[in-house]
């Protein structure tokens, strides 16, 4: 028995439920195929489907059975692509997956160039501030805000991602600049919304984290609108500088400053992190797209 083709036979039948779908993937007779994962199922003593007229269904240690091969093909597959392509032009389709406004503001930009660099390398986009694990969400690439991941993959740190606080003068000439953190607590707040909730105002003082959020008038994941009000002087803003720093530098925005920091997380080392892979870097569109993107970055 070819095991690695009967292998394959029943991550397709798995995946779609019916015979005759997972035979027209590769090509065979349902008949063939259906032989091959009996066959399967006969060397390993176990019943890894359910069979009826209607649908096949995994069977308990089927579903288990499932989970592990499907994840070791992939890795084979992946392997295979790895080494066929080491010298060969970069080229192909290439998941990406971001969060929101990194990719909006300074990802998008940098893919533009790639892409005239790089013609044959078909980009594929996500943008996203929902946190899923790298695995699972089949790409190629992930940028993320946060920590280092505890997952295995390489993390390379792209820049600084700390939030400060920002506002109009108009808004400061009305309300009033704030000295110390603990005055913000006055203050009108335009919050950003993070997949666990409005980013808190935080800040550490006589060895002890406090809370100095002012009253929110808007919380939103959208950048875009949040600067805007901010802009219109609605209130303090806190983002993090690869956001703010064009208004900043044209005036619209003021940095408020204190002796003692202002973030949203008690945690040092907050970053933008590229992940990918360690045993796919050897594909030369994900290589190429690596180090495009953190050189571009890095300078």
């Amino acid at each position: 028995m070819d095991q690695l083709r009967a292998l394959k036979y029943f991550v397709a039948v798995a995946q779609t439920g019916s015979f005759t779908q997972a035979a027209a993937r590769f090509n065979v007779p349902p008949s063939s195929l259906s032989r091959r994962v009996a066959d399967l199922e006969a060397s390993l003593g176990a019943t890894l489907l359910k069979r009826t007229t209607r649908v096949v269904k995994l069977t308990e240690v089927g579903r288990n059975y499932y989970l592990q091969v499907d994840a070791i093909i992939r890795a084979l597959e992946q392997s295979d692509e790895s080494v066929r392509s080491y010298h060969s032009e970069p080229m192909g389709r290439l998941k990406i997956s971001s969060m929101v406004g990194f990719g909006e503001q300074v990802l998008i930009p940098l893919l533009d160039q790639f892409s005239v660099q790089y013609p044959k390398v078909m980009l594929d986009l996500t943008l996203s501030d929902q946190l899923s694990a790298f695995d699972r969400d089949d790409v190629d690439i992930a940028i993320r805000g946060g920590y280092a991941p505890n997952e295995r993959v390489v993390a390379v740190k792209l820049m600084q991602n700390d939030f400060y606080p920002v506002a109009a003068q108009a808004y400061l000439d009305s309300a009033g600049t704030p000295k110390h953190p603990f005055d913000l607590k006055a203050h009108r707040g335009l919050f950003f919304q993070s997949p666990t909730g409005p980013t808190p105002w935080l800040c550490f003082v006589e060895n002890q984290w406090h809370d100095v959020s002012g009253t929110p008038v808007l919380i939103s994941n959208s950048g875009h609108w949040l600067v805007d009000r901010a802009v219109k002087g609605e209130g303090i803003l806190m983002l993090p500088k690869w956001v703010t720093q064009p208004y900043l530098e044209s005036g619209a925005l003021q940095e408020i400053h204190f002796d003692t920091p202002v973030n949203i997380t008690q945690q040092p080392d907050f970053g933008v992190f590229l992940l990918y892979q360690k045993q796919r870097y050897l594909v030369p569109k994900i290589k190429t797209a690596v180090d495009f993107i953190v050189s571009n970055l890095k300078a």
